[in-house]
């Protein structure tokens, strides 16, 4: 599987931005879709996941209320929806593919920077 992210940029405190990713390969629908991060001098860290249907979503605290993960099986892609962004939320985002939608990723996109400024 292939990964390809992209709606990284810069945006000011309060402001909302759309991550996109699309994915390769027709098996799309069997493989729970991710997003994670990293900011300047910390650890990667996982941000929200949805299961293949879509029918189930995780979010990790920091951004629960304010992301929105979704996907759409038929152009292969997953979005993530960034609402009331924070200067905490400046990082590097990484589209993630699993078996599941809680298994640790095992395919990962190239990052996409979002910065967010006040």
């Amino acid at each position: 599987v292939q990964l390809q992210a992209s709606g990284g940029g810069l945006v000011q405190v309060g402001g909302s931005l759309k991550l996109s990713c699309t994915a390769s390969g027709r098996t799309f629908n069997r493989y729970g879709m991710g997003w994670s991060r990293q900011a300047p001098g910390k650890e990667r860290e996982y941000v929200a996941a949805i299961s293949g249907d879509g029918s189930s979503t995780l979010y990790t605290d920091a951004v629960k209320g304010r992301f929105i993960i979704s996907r759409d099986n038929a152009k292969n892609t997953v979005y993530l929806q960034m609402n009331r962004l924070e200067l905490e939320d400046t990082a590097v985002y990484y589209c993630t593919a699993g078996r599941t939608v809680d298994a640790a990723p095992d395919y990962w996109g190239q990052g996409t920077q979002v910065t967010v400024s006040s």
